[in-house]
């Protein structure tokens, strides 16, 4: 067959499937023009997931009907006044959405500009473009779409279920709403209304912060840093998640660089190397970063959906985000997400409220009887207000009554060193250490508390010297592994050595371990070895030097920090308390779990609604 020039309708819809993949391609392109019109309203309607029908109304400036006629033609656009590709500041630039959503659809348009008399409408099905028309409709413009992909069959055969593509309008809006904070979104899908984000008031920052916390949760608001930094042509702020408040994949990372939502590995992978010392490697933070920089230095102009943007200096970009996520996590380094929820502690409490008079007292009964073989024979239920001993009870317990009383009366006599964990008061089952403040109980988890405190030991001291502090085992310890991994650790051998782990070759399939660093006194090294070696061999080659060294350094603090189970006295308790108020991320241990917990009078009053 010769070579031909395609019919126009044609390369209009082989073009629209580099714009219009589904129908929440369909609601970006045009959301993004209502913001660009300045809309402070945005609404819109779905059908049968988008595919029947998409509607989008806004309060924007509207069109006159020489534009409306314009707006459907391919390549015209109003967004590039000097027509200078780096200097983009609308949303939209590239004049493809309105003309390849009508080539897969039948798309109509009432408009009516700011101060015009009246409203026009125009037609367009299939590409085929019908003269604008008047209409009757206030300032502002409604797009509908319906039928999307119509003309285009086989495009339609893959679009998933109704309720899958609804759920990708809903992804798109939020994201749209989170960068746009002083605009109000809704979303009605199939008669229900499924979003009501009203605008927020007040500075963008606080503004952002409310939006936010409404579309990632309230969770986030009440536990996120701030994040603003500024180096030359480039500003990254908005708001980042505590170590402990953390999720199993990087869907909840949002990314916007003037204002429009990108995906950006080399971002992603930036903040994931900012959190390394202080989250688990299959775990991922929280975020919402704003990127504001010149647009002479980013080029948006990479794919026809404007998802991707390509910096003029990665290296700035990414050491700035690392600077300033890491200067927000120091700033909040000690904070733990509160995670204590009363409303589990009352769940007995509303279940005996519920239930009849007639069966209350046996609900009772049956609670009582199950007490009773933990307590002393001697007890007289509901007969005597005398103190019973309590053996069981006492047991579970790791200070008794009488010894925390002693013993906080010596540590009460130096209570202007007391920060904001308080003073330590029981250790019960050997693993919680329950302190007191003035307005709250704290609940720390010991082996968490001093993980992290042994790690920030080892990185200062590596920092400081470049070489932690070691000590000699006097029997050296042998440890039998894999050739493998055996391998693999003699390779590392010297980058151990500066963590204070010295290890060499022991005949075919063991290495030979001389010297632990110091720190760790009382450890399993054995384990602690096998342990290196084992993650070492899922690294790969995906982790710098510098990275590694501060993942074995975790592995180690792991090893060598108090077990759950190890029976503290009071001035133990406290002085671990006393070395988590001053060190850095205390909030969370090395795996991103929460030290510790903190409960309010305020809440504990609730559970017994005082």
């Amino acid at each position: 067959m010769p070579i031909r020039i395609l019919p126009s309708t044609l390369v209009d819809q082989i073009a629209a499937g580099e714009v219009i993949e589904r129908p929440s391609s369909v609601v970006k392109e045009l959301v993004e023009n209502a913001i660009d019109a300045g809309a402070s309203s945005i609404e819109v309607t779905l059908t049968d997931g988008g595919k029947s029908l998409i509607t989008v109304v806004d309060n924007g400036k509207g069109m006159s009907p020489d534009e409306l006629a314009l707006a459907v033609e391919r390549h015209a656009t109003s967004k590039l006044p000097d027509d200078d590709l780096f200097n983009i500041s609308f949303l939209g630039f590239r004049g493809e959405a309105l003309p390849s959503i009508a080539s897969v659809s039948r798309l109509s348009i009432t408009s009516r500009a700011r101060g015009a008399d009246t409203a026009w409408k125009i037609d367009v099905n299939g590409g085929e473009k019908n003269s604008p028309v008047p209409a009757a409709y206030p300032q502002g413009t409604r797009i509908e779409v319906r039928d999307l992909f119509y003309a285009t069959p086989a495009r339609l055969k893959f679009l998933k279920s109704s309720q899958s593509e609804s759920a990708q309008c809903f992804d798109m809006m939020n994201r749209l709403a989170m960068a746009n904070p002083h605009v109000s979104f809704y979303l009605t899908v199939d008669g229900r209304r499924k979003m009501a984000l009203n605008a927020c008031q007040g500075e963008l920052f606080d503004a952002r912060l409310q939006r936010l916390a409404e579309v990632m949760g309230r969770d986030f608001g009440e536990n996120s840093l701030p994040v603003d930094a500024s180096k030359d042509n480039l500003r990254i702020s908005g708001f980042i998640s505590l170590p402990t408040l953390n999720k199993a994949n990087s869907l909840n990372q949002y990314l916007f660089v003037n204002s429009r939502p990108v995906r950006d590995k080399l971002l992603l992978g930036a903040i994931k190397g900012a959190y390394q010392d202080v989250l688990a490697s299959n775990r991922y933070p929280l975020c919402a970063l704003f990127f504001d920089i010149d647009p002479a230095y980013v080029d948006v102009n990479v794919h026809p959906t404007k998802a991707e943007v390509r910096f003029y200096d990665n290296a700035l970009v990414r050491g700035l985000l690392v600077s300033a996520v890491r200067y927000a996590l120091n700033s909040g380094a000690n904070r733990s997400a509160e995670v204590v929820d009363i409303s589990e502690f009352n769940h007995e409490n509303h279940l005996i409220s519920n239930l009849s008079s007639s069966n209350t007292q046996t609900f009772l009964e049956e609670k009582s009887s199950s007490l009773r073989p933990s307590l002393s024979p001697h007890l007289s239920y509901g007969s005597s207000r005398r103190q019973a001993a309590l053996p069981e009870l006492e047991r579970a317990y790791s200070v008794k009554v009488n010894e925390v009383s002693s013993l906080a009366a010596a540590a009460d006599d130096s209570v202007e060193n007391v920060g904001y964990l308080g003073l330590a008061k029981a250790q019960f089952h050997d693993t919680y250490i329950i302190s007191q403040t003035e307005s709250s109980i704290i609940i720390v988890d010991q082996h968490a508390a001093h993980e992290r405190i042994v790690m920030e030991k080892l990185k200062q001291s590596l920092m400081n010297s470049s070489r932690v502090a070691m000590q000699m085992m006097l029997i050296p310890e042998i440890v039998e592994l894999p050739t493998g991994d055996k391998l693999r650790l003699l390779e590392a051998a010297e980058e151990l050595k500066k963590l204070g782990l010295t290890i060499e070759e022991f005949g075919p399939s063991a290495v030979i371990v001389r010297e632990i660093p110091a720190l760790l006194g009382d450890c399993n090294v054995k384990k602690m070895v096998q342990d290196i070696a084992e993650e070492m061999s899922e690294w790969g080659k995906e982790y710098s030097l510098s990275e590694k060294l501060h993942l074995i350094c975790a592995t180690i603090a792991c090893h060598g920090s108090v077990r759950a189970g190890r029976r503290l006295t009071i001035e133990e308790m406290n002085s671990l308390l006393r070395e988590m108020e001053k060190t850095e991320h205390s909030g969370q241990c090395n795996h991103g779990r929460p030290t510790y917990v903190e409960m309010k009078l305020s809440q504990i009053a609730k559970l017994f609604e005082r």
